[in-house]
């Protein structure tokens, strides 16, 4: 019996590095996201920025979460994806969402300034420059369905909800579930599997 679970368990790894990367092929890499999002409003720029990657990623992602219907009322309802401090992007995420929607509903990019300003947002990208708010920031949105994204270090590890991480040249993202789905969020499976763990 010890020997069938030694064999067992690389075989179910095996099994798991199968499906994510027919995950990859569904949904696409980075750079496939990244043409799908902004090919028209970045094809001037012969090499994406880190926050034009970050921008497509973002607006992406929304594509991949079901939020509850009570924030989303009506079919043609704005997602609102908010800036909470310094705005890295600066015109970056608006060229990437321009005339865009996700399941009919338009995206609007938003600048706020507080957690209650962000509790009518649907996504939230928390700045670097907000970094010591965040333990508060968090604490204020708990209970609203408010994806929180950000690219400060350890951020999913604190409670946040998508963190973007640097993993040598690339930029991938780590996924808190737990904190997703207590905010009413559903990620989907294909989202999932694309996510880094750490240790990979």
């Amino acid at each position: 019996m010890k020997t069938s679970n030694r064999r067992g368990a690389p075989l179910r790894k095996r099994g798991l590095c199968r499906m994510r990367a027919r995950a990859i092929a569904i949904i696409g890499l980075p750079l496939l996201w990244l043409l799908l999002a902004g090919a028209d409003s970045l094809a001037q720029d012969a090499q994406p920025s880190e926050y034009q990657i970050k921008a497509a990623y973002i607006y992406n992602f929304a594509k991949f979460i079901q939020w509850p219907s009570t924030v989303l009322p009506s079919d043609d309802s704005p997602l609102v994806i908010g800036i909470l401090g310094d705005n890295p992007f600066h015109s970056d995420l608006e060229r990437v969402v321009s005339g865009k929607k996700v399941d009919e509903h338009p995206l609007v990019i938003k600048e706020v300034r507080s957690s209650a300003e962000a509790t009518n947002c649907h996504t939230l990208f928390i700045s670097t420059s907000a970094k010591a708010r965040v333990p508060q920031i968090l604490k204020d949105l708990k209970g609203s369905s408010v994806l929180t994204v950000s690219d400060i270090d350890g951020f999913s590890e604190a409670g946040g909800m998508i963190g973007f991480v640097r993993e040598g040249t690339k930029i991938r993202f780590r996924i808190n579930n737990t904190a997703a789905s207590g905010a009413g969020l559903k990620i989907s499976s294909k989202l999932l599997m694309l996510a880094s763990r750490p240790g990979q």
